[in-house]
């Protein structure tokens, strides 16, 4: 955590404590949080639609640092629609959600979408590109991605059988320079990949089912 991140979430913090920050999600328990969340990943953290990720099974470190993130606006704050619950419909961004949350809520959310299980999303996929893309993870992803990017105790991001819609996503803002990298080491790999290759681990990792 930099100086820039530790001060913004002292001061989110501070201003709970005093009441500044009053938002229906700032005084929820930790079920009425998983209930919002569940609107959008699906029941347990297991998403059904393809721009939205699976989140169920993801280790504590990597979901804890992935909604720092987005408290600190490190990564993209796009807007998306409700899919299902009480505000479906309606239009959020993960931003506006992280922002909302305690340490405290944080650290519950965390430990209860790691204790749910991954599940495999299923969908199409070229065989063929598969094949490629097995190859591409061998050699440059598999050392932090291991077990084809299914093993959550690697504290990197899941990447096995995620839906292939939020997958292009995610290398589109690798790509254009709007998704933060937790490894130096990642971004050189992702940086070296030219639009066939990505293509083909996206098809590799959708493949995985």
């Amino acid at each position: 955590m930099n100086v820039i991140q530790g001060a913004r979430r002292t001061a989110v913090a501070v201003a709970m404590s005093l009441g500044w920050l009053v938002s229906p999600l700032a005084q929820a328990d930790v079920s009425d949080i998983v209930k919002e969340c569940d609107s959008c990943h699906g029941a347990d953290g297991v998403s059904t639609e393809s721009k939205i990720p699976t989140i169920a099974g993801f280790s504590e470190f990597v979901f804890e640092e992935y909604m720092y993130q987005y408290q600190d606006e490190a990564r993209p704050c796009r807007e998306v629609e409700y899919p299902s619950g009480d505000e479906k419909g309606t239009k959020t961004t993960m931003c506006e959600e992280a922002a909302e949350l305690s340490e405290e809520q944080i650290s519950e959310l965390t430990g209860y979408y790691a204790g749910k299980s991954f599940k495999a999303a299923t969908q199409e996929f070229d065989a063929a590109l598969a094949a490629e893309g097995a190859s591409i993870h061998k050699r440059d992803c598999e050392k932090c991605h291991t077990d084809g990017g299914s093993y959550a105790g690697d504290d990197a991001g899941l990447l096995a059988g995620q839906w292939m819609g939020y997958l292009q996503q995610v290398f589109a803002d690798y790509a254009a320079g709007e998704r933060s990298m937790m490894e130096d080491k990642m971004k050189e790999k992702v940086d070296a990949l030219d639009e066939a290759s990505t293509k083909a681990l996206i098809h590799y990792y959708a493949s995985q089912q």
